[in-house]
């Protein structure tokens, strides 16, 4: 069975977009790392950008495309209270990573990692 386009196919339309992914990257108070990802062609995905509060503490200057790495100053305080990553950036390639059995990390490009859910905390401070 063949298919008729008008316009992109839908390979031409995937392959056109951009900074498909956000990748943002927090600690806790004790040192624990957690990176959030968020992919703009999965329906189901998604990423909270500030925590709840007093809105005045929140990073506004979210936009597509735009990396942050000024989540913390030079004394290494927090900017943005509400900013739920301290880092974040776009990129266009799908990528997981992982701790390996010989603690080092590692990215994995297109390929997904299971990743063991109760090797950490919820990562909520507390």
């Amino acid at each position: 069975m063949s298919a008729n386009y008008l316009g992109q196919n839908p390979d031409q339309m995937v392959a056109a977009i951009q900074n498909r992914f956000l990748y943002g990257l927090r600690r806790t108070e004790h040192g624990e790392l957690f990176l959030g990802k968020l992919d703009q062609m999965d329906a189901n995905s998604s990423i909270q950008i500030n925590k709840p509060g007093d809105n005045t503490n929140d990073y506004d200057n979210f936009e597509e495309g735009s990396d942050l790495y000024e989540g913390r100053d030079v004394n290494h305080t927090i900017v943005y209270s509400n900013l739920n990553y301290e880092q974040y950036r776009w990129q266009d390639k799908n990528i997981w990573y992982y701790v390996n059995s010989d603690g080092e990390l590692v990215a994995s490009v297109n390929k997904k990692i299971e990743y063991d859910d109760g090797s950490s905390s919820a990562g909520n401070e507390g």
